[in-house]
């Protein structure tokens, strides 16, 4: 990749991006830029990663070929009228925030520019992330390849229509609390029985981790690889029957689907 990035934000997810990039040897640090108002965050992210950094937007508006927008949803309309003068001409804007759809992001640019809307998730922050992303129509085959190669640095990442955007906000962008949850709620269970609290969250976490690489690594249905385990008479359909007791399955359901719904509502 021969761009310069900039960063406008120096949050965690802005951070795990820098990192990916430059781990995967995309870019060297001298082409990448970031931009923020916190002194003490940037001072943080110049040591750890080398590249340069500043407190004023317009600069990095005006050296970058892609500006990732990695600031709160609420702040897009602030910094985007702080930029838009100042942007190239064929700037790849990236936008990581939910909520945000092309149209109003180029809307508030008051011009017709490249976007690319990206849903990505935390994990990012530890190389797994999952990230969807969706370009509008001027954006080429070959810009769009550098856009996933750059989030395929820190996980995967998968292009697909903007109407699903808020689906994969209640399926990825949001559901790693909801795993957090279930990864808690077993280690609780093993403390319950004796376990000592860091291995149970050892256990508990691992156990989820080596499961879902299962679901990637060898295709196979869910429901397969759940009857794999599942010995008749035994320990797991005795847990199985206690989930389902409890309606387990409907309640994740239930939880993926209200985020969904949260998100159509933010997007109005």
């Amino acid at each position: 990749m021969n761009k310069k990035i900039g960063f406008i934000g120096c949050g965690n997810m802005g951070r795990a991006m820098i990192g990916g990039i430059l781990n995967a040897n995309l870019l060297m640090p001298s082409s990448i830029i970031v931009g923020d108002l916190n002194e003490l965050s940037l001072a943080e992210t110049a040591q750890t990663y080398g590249i340069k950094t500043t407190t004023d937007n317009n600069e990095v508006a005006k050296i970058s070929d892609i500006i990732v927008l990695s600031v709160k949803p609420n702040l897009y309309g602030v910094v985007i009228k702080q930029i838009k003068d100042q942007v190239k001409e064929d700037v790849i804007i990236v936008t990581i925030a939910a909520g945000k759809a092309i149209k109003s992001t180029e809307d508030m640019f008051g011009r017709k520019l490249k976007i690319v809307r990206v849903m990505p998730n935390t994990p990012a922050l530890v190389g797994a992330g999952m990230s969807a992303i969706c370009p509008n129509e001027i954006v080429t085959n070959a810009e769009l390849s550098e856009i996933v190669t750059m989030f395929e640095s820190f996980g995967k990442a998968e292009i697909i229509t903007e109407k699903l955007m808020d689906v994969v906000t209640g399926v990825s962008g949001s559901s790693p609390a909801f795993v957090y949850m279930f990864i808690e709620s077993m280690a609780d269970a093993a403390v319950l029985d004796g376990m000592p609290r860091d291995k149970a969250y050892t256990f508990a976490a691992q156990a989820v981790l080596g499961s879902a690489k299962m679901v990637l690594e060898t295709g196979k249905h869910p429901g397969v690889l759940k009857d794999m385990v599942c010995s008749p008479g035994g320990t797991t359909i005795e847990g199985v029957a206690a989930l389902e007791e409890s309606g387990f399955r409907y309640s994740v359901i239930s939880a993926v689907r209200k985020t969904t719904q949260k998100s159509i509502e933010l997007s109005k």
